[in-house]
C-alpha cells in the first residue's frame, strides 16, 4: 500500500497492519473455517439439535464440541470443511472500497469488485430477488435454517457493499442489483403488527419475527434504499421496524437480543449491531428519538460491554457459560460503532483509541491476520473470514480512511452525511 499522509501515529501503524493482512489474504485465500465449523457438520449439527430437544442428554452430547471450542479450537478441521461467506465478502468488499478512498489505489478498488463478483455469485439460488444467507445447514432452537435460506442479518451487508461501491463507480447493473436487493427485503422478507405504529421483522421469509438487530437491519437497509428510489412503502416499512426497536429498548439503555421471553441476554456485538442501524438511520433523517435512544444505548454500552482493561466483553447478561474472554467480532463492532458516533458522543472516541490500540497490540499474528478469540486459557488463532477476520479489516480500513490527512474526502464520514432524503418526503419516519 502507497505510503499516504495520516493525522495520528496509531494511524500510521493501523495502515502497516493492514497492509500485511492483505498480504496474508492473498496468500491464505478467501475460505475458510467459521465460528459454526463445529455445528455445521452432521455430527455438531445432531448433537446442537439435541441439546435443544433434551437438555440433559444434549449436553453430554455438545460437551466434547465446547470443550474443542475451548481449548482445542484447530479441532473445527474434524467437524467440517473450509467454506465461502457472503457476509464475509460483503466487508472485504467494503474494506477495500475504504483503502481506495483513503490511497487512491485502483488495486483496491478493482479488489472491492472482485467481492462484489462472489457476491453474484453466492446469492440465494431459489429466490427470484438478489438475497444471501449461509452455505449450511443452520441449527436453532426453532429449528434447521436450511443453507441457502436468506437472512436479514446477512442480506443488507450485500446491499452495503453494493450500495458504497456503486457511489464510487456508479454502474446501472449495481443499481438494478440493489433495487432487487431492495425488493426482497420489502416482499420476501416479512413484517408482522406488534403495536399500532410498530411492526417486528421477519429473520427469514418463514418465521414470524421477535429479533430485535433483524428489525434494525431491514429499517436501515429499506431507509437507506431511498437515496436510489424514493417510495412511500419502503419508509412506511421501515418506520414500523424502526419502531419496534426503539419500543423495545429496556429500561436502563439495553437491547435484548429478542423478544420471545427466552433470548433476553445482552451481548456486544448485537448490541453494536442495532445501534449501528440507528445512528446509520439517524444519518439520514435527523430524527431526534433516534439519537435520544442511542444516548440511552451508549451510555449502557460503556458500562456494562467492557472489561477493565477497556476492551470488549462478550455479554452483561450472559445465557449460558461462556469459554472466551474476549471477540474478535466484538472489537470489530466496537470500532465500526465508534466511528459512527463519536462526533455525537465524544465520549466514544477513548473507546476507540484504546480498542484500537490492544488490537495492535496483542491480536495481530505473525503472518498478518487476526487472532479469533482470547479463551480464558490461551487463544484461539484459526483465521475465520466472517468470525471475524473480514470485520476487523473493514473496520481497520475505516478508521484509516478517517485518519488520513486530506483536505477533500471522495466520501464523508456517515456522522458527517447531510441528510439524502428529501425533507419534504420525511419528517420522521413514524408512519401516519
Amino acid at each position: 500500500m502507497k505510503p499516504v499522509k495520516t493525522i495520528s501515529p496509531l494511524a500510521e501503524k493501523v495502515s502497516v497492519t493492514l497492509t500485511n493482512f492483505v498480504r496474508w489474504l492473498e496468500n491464505y485465500g478467501e475460505v475458510s473455517w467459521d465460528h459454526q465449523s463445529f455445528f455445521a457438520g452432521p455430527f455438531g449439527s445432531r448433537a446442537k439439535s439435541l441439546y435443544y430437544q433434551n437438555k440433559l442428554i444434549g449436553t453430554a452430547a455438545v460437551a466434547p464440541i465446547i470443550f474443542c471450542e475451548a481449548f482445542v479450537p484447530n479441532a473445527r478441521r474434524l467437524f467440517h470443511h473450509p467454506i465461502r461467506l457472503p457476509i464475509a465478502d460483503a466487508h472485504y468488499a467494503m474494506g477495500f472500497a475504504f483503502l481506495h478512498e483513503a490511497t487512491g489505489e485502483v488495486a483496491h478498488l478493482e479488489k472491492a469488485f472482485h467481492f462484489l463478483g462472489e457476491l453474484e455469485r453466492s446469492r440465494c439460488p431459489d429466490f427470484e430477488e438478489i438475497c444471501w444467507g449461509y452455505p449450511f445447514d443452520w441449527v436453532t432452537r426453532n429449528g434447521i435454517i436450511k443453507a441457502g435460506t436468506p437472512l436479514i442479518t446477512t442480506t443488507p451487508y450485500g446491499f452495503e457493499a453494493f450500495l458504497q461501491i456503486y457511489k464510487l463507480k456508479p454502474l446501472d447493473e449495481w443499481k438494478k442489483i440493489l433495487e432487487s436487493i431492495t425488493r426482497h427485503v420489502c416482499t420476501d422478507i416479512k413484517g408482522f403488527k406488534t403495536s399500532e405504529t410498530a411492526s417486528t421483522s421477519s429473520y427469514t421469509p418463514y418465521d414470524k419475527g421477535g429479533v430485535i438487530n433483524a428489525s434494525a437491519y431491514r429499517a436501515f437497509t429499506l431507509t437507506s434504499a431511498t437515496e436510489l428510489v424514493y417510495d412511500d412503502s419502503l419508509l412506511e416499512i421501515a418506520g414500523r421496524n424502526l419502531n419496534f426497536v426503539l419500543e423495545n429498548q429496556n429500561a436502563d439503555g439495553s437491547w435484548p437480543y429478542a423478544v420471545d421471553g427466552v433470548r433476553t441476554f445482552v451481548d456486544h456485538f448485537h448490541t453494536c449491531f442495532v445501534m449501528k442501524a440507528l445512528a446509520k438511520i439517524y444519518s439520514l433523517t435527523g430524527e431526534q428519538r433516534i439519537l435520544n435512544a442511542l444516548a440511552r444505548g451508549v451510555d449502557y454500552y460503556l458500562k456494562n460491554l467492557f472489561g477493565v482493561d477497556g476492551m470488549p466483553r462478550p455479554f452483561s447478561k450472559a445465557p449460558r457459560l461462556t469459554v472466551y474472554e474476549c471477540e474478535l467480532y466484538d472489537c470489530a463492532e466496537c470500532i465500526n460503532l465508534c466511528l459512527l458516533l463519536r462526533n455525537h458522543f465524544p465520549q466514544l472516541q477513548t473507546t476507540l483509541e484504546t480498542v484500537v490500540a490492544g488490537i495492535l497490540k496483542d491480536w495481530i499474528k505473525l503472518d498478518g491476520s487476526f487472532r479469533s478469540r482470547k479463551l480464558i486459557f490461551g487463544w484461539d488463532n484459526v483465521p475465520m473470514h466472517r468470525w471475524a477476520q473480514s470485520q476487523m479489516f473493514r473496520s481497520l480500513a475505516f478508521y484509516f480512511r478517517e485518519n488520513v490527512a486530506r483536505p477533500v474526502r471522495e466520501q464523508r464520514a456517515i456522522n458527517h452525511q447531510p441528510s439524502t432524503i428529501n425533507s419534504h418526503h420525511v419528517r420522521d419516519l413514524r408512519p401516519a
